[in-house]
């Protein structure tokens, strides 16, 4: 029942242009008000499948049926809210049919990763790269009021594959200071290389959830595809740009900072989803019981 009266309030902000207005401006405004806000704007836009989705004019993703779709920018303030820093390569946000966990999909314009290092690169490196990242991004969750993160190790060591040109791997993460039995997150991690950049799909979900949650991700991989002429074969060598690194930063985040982008390495706090609505993966299941009735009406 809780849930219930937060989802519907969260239909009627649709109708509050005064709250939608007082999100933008006030930077003292509450999580929870912030959130039913940025949860109303996207009840405004969001698709359901099956439809086909363009994704940055590089892939398509045939969303299948029960899945939901959220594309920017009302994507971007739904996680804005949640506690992540802007991110302009962030595509949308899909919604699986259980309502557990969500995944991000993001194209990144680097130009042609070689994927030569993948054969020998050092995992336990990688992951003190991981490490030392997120304690830049720990400063900005700092300064907005949100819960410094921890990464507590790999849940997938990185492993790519030469034939798909597909790269996965998973973290799992702790608010700072929790103690050791406290409810841990993962961020599980794929993408797929392209002639002119990467796919990145990326899998928010708690631990608990890792296994049932997980299929979703691969049957998304499963239904994108580049566009022709896009694909990793497709690559000329003598007329396409090469990225200026390799394989190896898509996992330690090298690439995010080349670009001067700010990149949150653990996606969401689930101390602060607790606090703004039981969970906030349950309040977006809010989102898709709106438009499963309205769509049924």
């Amino acid at each position: 029942m809780k849930l219930n009266r937060f989802a519907r309030g969260a239909c009627a902000a649709v109708l509050s242009l005064a709250l939608m207005d007082a999100v933008a401006q006030s930077p003292k405004i509450d999580a929870e008000t912030e959130m039913k806000a940025a949860v109303a704007a996207a009840q405004a836009v969001v698709k359901n499948g099956p439809v086909d989705i363009p994704l940055a004019n590089q892939a398509t993703l045939k969303l299948p049926e029960n899945y939901s779709f959220i594309p920017q920018p009302e994507a971007g303030r739904i996680m804005k809210a949640m506690g992540n820093g802007d991110d302009p390569t962030r595509l949308g946000i899909i919604i699986p049919p259980d309502n557990k966990g969500m995944v991000i999909p993001r194209f990144i314009d680097s130009g042609y990763i070689k994927d030569d290092e993948a054969r020998d690169w050092k995992v336990d490196e990688l992951l003190d790269s991981i490490r030392e990242g997120t304690k830049e991004g720990n400063k900005e969750r700092a300064a907005r009021g949100f819960p410094e993160m921890e990464v507590m190790g790999w849940t997938q060591r990185p492993a790519y594959d030469a034939k798909t040109h597909r790269l996965a791997w998973a973290i799992e993460s702790k608010d700072k200071g929790a103690p050791a039995d406290a409810e841990h997150g993962v961020n599980f991690n794929t993408y797929v290389l392209g002639r002119e950049g990467y796919l990145s799909m990326n899998l928010v979900a708690s631990l608990p959830e890792l296994a049932e949650t997980k299929p979703h991700l691969e049957t998304l991989l499963a239904q994108t595809s580049f566009n022709p002429g896009k694909t990793y074969a497709d690559f000329h060598s003598g007329t396409d740009r090469v990225a200026e690194y390799g394989i190896a930063a898509l996992v330690t985040g090298l690439a995010v900072k080349k670009l001067g982008l700010f990149a949150i390495i653990a996606a969401f706090a689930l101390k602060f989803f607790k606090l703004i609505a039981v969970a906030a993966l349950a309040l977006i299941a809010g989102i898709r019981s709106f438009f499963k009735r309205k769509n049924e009406a």
